[in-house]
């Protein structure tokens, strides 16, 4: 393959003749691993106790959601080699290998690791812990990375191994300079990640108020009446051709989608890209739905409500709701404030499942009419902000993909 002038074919592919390739032990960094045996110093408060849980392949800061904390006697003598630092590297050595993480200002002193992660530590006036992070973290590495974890269950990685993992490295002020701008796109996505967060909890909130008449939109003042499901709906059950493997019953060409519990594990809309198409002769062995119907998942995934978006056949673990005597739209918003109490009644056996004489019988507190619609619209306007800002995150951090594809790689270089 012919290099174009200025780069230079290496281990790790094409890069700028003025990198250099070098394996990780090679810039003499104190690399170790935590400990056994923290169990005993577990505590409600403390300081942080970082597991592969709180690393992420999303980004190389930490997530401190969920943190586990201990007290370490002051005689501990593994508490000074496995405290963590500012511009650390982390690794993951065990089961998931290969997560990456940094530390930064925000990691609050003292921290420490348990023995499933390294701890790579460089001289930052030689090295950035940052740029290798990021570089880690990049697609090629993790590559090699998720080959290692294949090998089996028990899959495991060394500090040897650790200190002869090969580095693309360019001059230490370009490190920091890429390292910075990798830095400030994930900030963004993690202000949006925030933003997310708060309108989510806003929504939850509204929804909170609105459904259950503890708030009323202005202008509206008649009285609410309890209405049981069934009542406002016919509620059918889906049904599965069969056999249900056989190919036969599937079209590539077909308009019509074959929906399956797993489409609305993954998501809440039915896409047209994403759900299998039923030939015109499963159509006639299953239950059709059209475009916009209110359906269920009452099987696995009990509960979860979905307006479809194309014309459609459910299975049996699926119900619809049809001939509807109330707002479409306020029915799907009432069906997801209930969606975490189905499960409490649900049958249990192999899996999680509803019948209909349990939804037919769930009682909803229903407004009049246009108050219903009113009220669908306040949330769906929600959701569409929350689709908006969710599909702004996802973009962003596509953007940082191929920012680091070609930045840590050197075919775009920062000025």
């Amino acid at each position: 393959m012919e290099v174009k002038p200025g780069y230079k074919q290496t281990e790790v592919g094409v890069i700028p003749e003025e990198w250099e390739v070098a394996q990780i032990g090679d810039l003499k960094p104190f690399v170790t691993s935590g400990s056994r045996g923290w169990a005993s110093y577990y505590s409600d408060r403390g300081s942080l106790f970082v597991r592969i849980t709180n690393l992420s392949r999303d980004t190389i800061y930490l997530d401190l959601e969920d943190s586990k904390f201990v007290n370490l006697p002051p005689d501990a003598s593994e508490g000074t080699r496995t405290q963590l630092h500012e511009y650390d590297v982390l690794i993951s050595i065990t089961a998931d290998i290969g997560i990456v993480g940094y530390i930064d200002y925000r990691v609050p002193t003292p921290t420490y690791i348990n023995q499933h992660i390294a701890l790579v530590r460089f001289d930052p006036s030689k090295t950035s812990g940052k740029f290798v992070a990021y570089f880690l973290a990049s697609e090629k590495p993790q590559k090699l990375f998720r080959a290692s974890t294949d090998v089996g269950a028990k899959a495991g990685m060394s500090l040897l191994t650790v200190q002869k993992l090969q580095l693309a490295l360019p001059p230490p002020p370009e490190q920091r300079a890429i390292a910075g701008v990798l830095s400030d796109v994930d900030a963004l996505i993690g202000s949006l990640d925030r933003l997310i967060a708060k309108k989510r909890d806003l929504k939850q909130a509204a929804m909170q108020q609105l459904l259950t008449r503890q708030k009323r939109l202005p202008g509206f003042h008649g009285e609410w009446e309890m209405k049981r499901l069934g009542e406002l709906a016919r509620v059918q059950r889906g049904a599965s051709p069969r056999p249900i493997d056989s190919p036969i019953w599937f079209d590539e060409n077909s308009s019509i989608g074959w929906v399956r519990i797993s489409d609305v594990t993954r998501s809440e809309t039915f896409l047209r890209e994403t759900i299998q198409r039923l030939s015109t002769l499963g159509v006639q062995h299953s239950r059709p739905v059209a475009k916009g119907s209110l359906i269920m998942s009452i099987c696995a995934t009990v509960g979860r409500p979905v307006i479809t978006e194309i014309d459609a056949c459910i299975h049996d673990g699926f119900v619809v709701f049809d001939n509807l005597k109330a707002d479409k739209l306020f029915i799907y918003y009432v069906l997801k404030w209930i969606e975490p109490e189905w499960s409490k009644h649900g049958q249990t056996g192999s899996q999680m499942n509803l019948n209909t004489g349990l939804i037919n019988g769930t009682r909803v507190s229903l407004p009049p009419r246009a108050e219903q619609a009113a009220i669908a619209e306040v949330l769906s306007d929600m959701d569409a902000e929350l689709a908006a800002l969710t599909q702004r995150r996802d973009k962003t951090r596509a953007l940082k993909q191929g920012m680091m594809q070609e930045l840590l790689t050197g075919r775009i270089r920062l000025v």
